[in-house]
């Protein structure tokens, strides 16, 4: 007995074992090696996920703590940019003292990155109440002031004679340039 298959359903049989042994070589060689590579990208992406959300956590908390801090201490940090101008400091805190003096500016050493002054003053006071008052008001100046000791008080009649040296504080300009990427001189 013959089978009569015609050549057309002989060309689709072929065809279709053609694809259906491509498909399972397919997916034996390529698809399910793949499959195995997928999962562990995936359970690797999971843990950075995880990991990425714990730093956001920390990058947010932190962010939040720096605004926070830098809306406190605004008045501190604009003090550290102002410069330091003896004739405003005399106008501004005479009222403290019956005389006061500036005598000299000089350039102490940096220290931790800030440009330091040295100012020596001397003054007339009539009680220690205002001096005490003097240091307060420093304390909200526009200037970060740090009063060294010793201060030397000499009585004079009824007034106090006080001298004592200030370290004036400021951004130190150089290491300012140099973080902007301009040459530092």
């Amino acid at each position: 007995m013959k089978i009569k298959i015609s050549r057309q359903y002989l060309y689709i049989l072929l065809i279709s074992v053609f694809l259906f042994v491509f498909v399972l070589l397919f997916s034996f060689g390529v698809l399910i090696p793949k499959g195995k590579e997928y999962r562990v990208a995936r359970q690797e992406l999971r843990k950075e996920t995880l990991e990425l959300r714990k730093y956001q956590k920390f990058y947010d908390k932190t962010l939040k703590t720096l605004k926070d801090l830098q809306s406190k201490n605004r008045h501190i940090i604009t003090a550290f940019s102002a410069t330091f101008n003896p004739g405003r400091f005399e106008k501004q805190y005479k009222s403290f003292f019956s005389s006061l003096k500036i005598s000299k500016i000089s350039r102490a050493k940096d220290e931790d990155g800030f440009a330091t002054y040295e100012v020596n003053t001397t003054s007339q006071i009539s009680s220690p109440k205002n001096f005490y008052e003097f240091l307060d008001a420093l304390n909200k100046s526009d200037w970060i002031i740090g009063v060294n000791f010793p201060i030397d008080f000499k009585r004079d009649g009824e007034m106090i004679k006080s001298s004592f040296t200030m370290k004036v504080y400021a951004n130190n300009k150089d290491t300012n340039a140099t973080a902007s990427g301009s040459v530092a001189k």
